[in-house]
């Protein structure tokens, strides 16, 4: 059996990383880091992981992590990349923090604060030669949730040069994209009956991440303007991506794009026409649901995506990559199936 440790288990992500784990006939979670709630039970922390209850939950040392075969860093921002220098070099980590995902130093300062920590293989095994290269790394940058959501949905259009470079997203999230540290603008009496936007203006930080796949795949720098918005749900994500199109593109060239990108994709899945991606379908699930249509009137390539934030804008993915980095198969311990309603 392989041994896995996670830092952050207390956390949304980190819990959620659990109970995949829990269910996984590979991989065993062995040392659970926690921080500030140490000495608790898993099961005091996350009374959902019955099978996990009674295992303790232990302060985070590099001594506890090194002991695993696979390291899991679900940590806050800008929190991950002193500990990951501290462990040995052949360890296998999976990030699920933003501190290696960028390749632009500057972008990571402007929108993180602090020295960039250097740049990790990009966990999206989607994208054009991710997968081999994830399959022969041993640090995995895992993706954020929106970038996730926008690169699944819009990275094979502008491969195709179906649209122009200038993309405009308007995204919803669930409550536990914040995380789990408590604040006014999560209380249930600010979030219940209400949606409402953050961030707005270019100055969200998976901005740059966004255009860093974005413009790998359509081979030229792209602008991205991006709307976040805070949705009454616990989890999902509802991205809408749109573009100029190119002259003379049609619905039917577009759909052919998303097809022929994903036909041999487990977990990304462009819907029948006339259906139309919805969180609920996606939740618990490592899925992503896609649509797409072409506004004639505005002269926009529009795709919309759904993911669950912490499947596979998250602990889904990050298990996702670490069964390629280990050599299993890909979809071990993880589903397709949602839990609707």
């Amino acid at each position: 059996m392989i041994t896995a440790a996670v830092a952050g288990a207390s956390g949304y992500a980190g819990g959620e990383l659990l109970r995949l784990l829990a269910g996984h006939p590979e991989i065993e979670p062995t040392v659970l880091a926690a921080g500030g709630r140490a000495g608790e039970s898993v099961g005091a922390v996350h009374p959902n992981l019955v099978e996990l209850a009674e295992l303790p939950l232990v302060e985070t040392s590099v001594d506890a992590l090194a002991a695993a075969d696979i390291v899991f860093l679900a940590l806050p921002h800008g929190e991950s990349a002193a500990l990951a220098a501290q462990l040995p070099a052949g360890l296998p980590i999976v990030d699920l923090g933003a501190d290696f995902r960028l390749s632009d130093a500057a972008a990571w300062e402007r929108f993180y604060g602090g020295p960039h920590a250097g740049t990790w293989t990009y966990g999206l095994p989607e994208l054009p030669g991710a997968r081999s290269m994830i399959s022969t790394s041993r640090r995995i940058a895992n993706p954020g949730c929106y970038p996730t959501a926008v690169a699944l949905a819009f990275a094979p259009v502008l491969a195709a040069g179906l649209a122009e470079p200038d993309v405009v997203v308007v995204a919803a999230s669930g409550t536990s994209g914040a995380g789990r540290k408590a604040t006014d603008s999560l209380l249930a009496t600010q979030v219940m009956g209400s949606m409402s936007a953050y961030k707005v203006g270019g100055s969200h930080q998976h901005t740059p991440e966004m255009e860093q796949s974005l413009s790998s795949a359509a081979g030229v720098a792209v602008t991205l303007s991006f709307t976040p918005l805070l949705a009454p749900m616990p989890r999902g994500i509802l991205a809408t991506v749109s573009a100029p199109m190119r002259a003379g593109v049609t619905e039917a060239a577009v759909r052919e794009a998303l097809e022929s990108a994903y036909a041999d994709e487990p977990f990304v899945h462009l819907l029948p026409e006339g259906q139309w991606p919805q969180t609920s379908s996606v939740s618990g699930s490592n899925a992503a649901h896609l649509q797409c249509a072409v506004d004639e009137h505005a002269g926009r390539v529009v795709v919309v995506c759904a993911i669950d934030n912490l499947g596979k804008g998250a602990a889904g993915q990050a298990l996702q990559n670490a069964n390629l980095v280990l050599g299993l198969p890909e979809g071990m311990g993880l589903s397709v199936n949602g839990i609707a309603p």
